[in-house]
């Protein structure tokens, strides 16, 4: 194989050449191989490029052994010409991307010394990984200044072919993994990097980069940012979103950060009363159910059944109730559909053990669950009924504060 793109003029929207062969891989997906191709395969973090061969869509396009394999949407009849069609606004997208990235990772070791490891280039950010551990909002933006510093002065993107005796006049910013077929793509005075993938013949064409976010992935730094269409992409829907917030929180764009820490505070003081109402509730929730209490020979007996309430607050309402009164023996169970619970308390009058309730409790539900003589809970799935668990909890109950 001479080189990945064998069309190296990467403007080059629709190609006519012929099919050398059709078949399906391994998983019994189709794919055509071409004796020229224009489409770009996954490689070097640049993803594929999609079109259409003879109107059928390309789907995926993977480098194998060296031959380029075009995934077909479905088979077609072995034409013995085929029109080829490059998605352009996918493959632009790429250029300017894959040439801004080279630009920016130039810009941070030109600036200082830091060293690109990785490159991802996804649908909607891109993503280099520096060999740091860490990244100031300094050295951030004096990058990201340089770098659209050179996309502004609109210097030429050249690609060339060199053998490796001629890669010593070249200023290469990482080393090399082919050693033949070489491409260097070259920001003269700027950035001489090895690579195979599709870029604009201009610096100026990349339009603007903008970091977006970095952050630490093991010992390395990893920077999140866009380029070109993408960069009035992110500013369009970032303003969208900062519209919607300024009416939602009655602030103009510079006080968005103030309103929104002060409707914090405010909730979470909300947040806190409400707690604190829920909790003087119950102690009134309390008194009534003790007002309403069965008498025992040995104490009141509280019991009652609810439908979908959350055993927090019954359990907050056991404990409540207990707290009102040492003589109370309470019995709680909770109806949530596919499953029941139950809470069971006592005050220190009382005899019996909550804990052994809660255990035979637990083997009707095939439960789980725990607690001490006091209180206990448990819940497991709804295999009787809860008016069942009910009463024959309120017959353990019986049974056990009577021993």
């Amino acid at each position: 194989m001479e080189n990945k793109l064998y069309y190296q003029d990467p403007y080059i929207k629709s190609f006519t050449t012929l099919l050398k062969e059709q078949q399906k891989d391994e998983q019994g997906r189709m794919y055509a191989i071409l004796e020229k191709t224009a489409f770009y395969p996954t490689g070097g973090g640049q993803p594929y490029d999609t079109g259409t061969l003879n109107g059928i869509k390309v789907i995926d396009v993977e480098e194998i052994d060296g031959e380029i394999r075009h995934y077909l949407e479905k088979p077609f009849n072995e034409p013995e010409e085929i029109i080829g069609e490059i998605d352009w606004e996918r493959r632009f997208d790429h250029m300017q991307q894959h040439a801004g990235q080279h630009i920016l990772s130039a810009a941070f070791e030109e600036r200082f010394g830091f060293a690109t490891v990785s490159f991802h280039l996804g649908n909607e950010v891109l993503t280099i990984d520096l060999d740091i551990e860490e990244l100031t909002d300094e050295q951030a933006k004096a990058a990201e200044d340089l770098a659209n510093h050179i996309i502004l002065e609109n210097r030429s993107i050249e690609t060339k072919w060199v053998t490796t005796d001629e890669l010593s006049f070249y200023r290469l910013r990482k080393q090399l993994s082919v050693t033949e077929n070489i491409r260097l793509v070259i920001i003269p005075d700027f950035d001489y990097n090895g690579c195979g993938g599709t870029h604009p013949h201009s610096t100026g064409e990349v339009r603007a980069i903008k970091i977006l976010d970095w952050e630490k992935q093991r010992k390395k730094i990893r920077v999140h940012f866009v380029c070109g269409n993408r960069v009035l992409n992110q500013l369009h829907q970032k303003q969208k979103e900062i519209k919607r917030l300024t009416s939602i929180l009655n602030a103009p764009e510079e006080n968005l950060a103030e309103s929104a820490k002060k409707q914090s505070e405010d909730k979470k003081v909300l947040e806190k009363s409400i707690e604190e109402l829920k909790d003087q509730l119950v102690v009134y929730e309390a008194k009534d159910l003790l007002s309403k209490g069965k008498s025992l020979s040995n104490g009141l007996m509280i019991s009652k059944q609810f439908k979908n309430r959350p055993i927090q607050e019954v359990q907050k309402l056991a404990r409540a109730v207990t707290a009102q009164s040492e003589d109370a023996v309470v019995f709680f169970v909770i109806d949530a559909e596919e499953k029941l619970q139950f809470v069971c308390a006592k005050g220190k009058n009382p005899n019996g053990s909550m804990k052994d309730i809660t255990n035979k409790l637990l083997s009707l539900i095939n439960g789980k669950g725990g607690g001490n003589d006091l209180f206990a809970q448990g819940g497991g799935e709804a295999r009787i009924t809860a008016e069942q668990l009910f009463n024959q909890g309120l017959l353990y109950m019986d049974v056990n504060l009577s021993s």
